[in-house]
């Protein structure tokens, strides 16, 4: 199988109980500010995105490189190997951020990398006329720039992981699911012990100790 860079997107400040969850998994990882990185295989994205209480979202890098022009920027996006990520068919919405960074307007970036893809795609699939039939399955890619730096990912988890399924609808304030399981593994509590949330709303920390403590 092959591998790929894995990117386990965080809340800022609870890094290292992802980091740790992901460990646990088997898995080496470096911790960065809101988000844990790691090396897998295809099945360690499915186990990730199902075992991971903590993190929000679980992303495939695809490329990472100094981007100080749009020239720059379309070049280097367009020699990633695009092809051994997407299928012919593919939907590839493009978003973006860009944070103290030359390029800084996202929506020219975010039109930039979506050309530099479709030249990528036609050029792996051998397509030299016409356009891509984005009818396939959805493949939503981000263009994250920081201090000039472009790093570009596949979301590999759809849903926000935070959506465990159990909740239909929310109160006025909600508390994540994601955070209301680390609140929990930030404390001495064990399956073996009773579990007590006082004044507890709609019940969030309580099914997330029970989720917990069943395994």
């Amino acid at each position: 199988m092959a591998k790929y860079k894995i990117i386990a997107t965080a809340a800022m400040g609870i890094e290292a109980l992802v980091a740790k969850e992901v460990r646990a998994l088997g898995y080496d990882c470096e911790v960065d500010n809101g988000k844990v990185i790691f090396e897998g295989d295809e099945l360690a994205i499915a186990r990730c995105n199902l075992w991971l209480r903590t993190a929000d979202r679980i992303k495939v890098q695809v490329g990472q490189f100094k981007a100080r022009t749009f020239d720059e920027l379309f070049e280097q996006t367009k020699a990633l190997n695009w092809g051994d990520y997407l299928p012919v068919d593919a939907q590839f919405p493009v978003s973006g951020k860009s944070v103290k960074s030359k390029l800084f307007s996202v929506s020219d970036c975010q039109s930039i990398v979506k050309k530099a893809i479709v030249d990528s795609m036609k050029k792996h699939y051998n397509k030299t006329t016409g356009w891509l039939e984005e009818t396939g399955s959805t493949f939503k890619i981000e263009v994250a720039l920081l201090k000039d730096v472009a790093t570009l990912t596949i979301d590999a988890s759809g849903a926000g992981l935070h959506k465990r399924g159990y909740r239909v609808g929310q109160g006025e304030a909600p508390l994540k699911e994601t955070l209301a399981a680390a609140l929990i593994m930030l404390t001495p509590w064990s399956a073996n012990r009773p579990f007590v949330d006082v004044f507890c709303g709609s019940g969030t920390i309580a099914i997330e100790a029970a989720l917990i403590g069943q395994n």
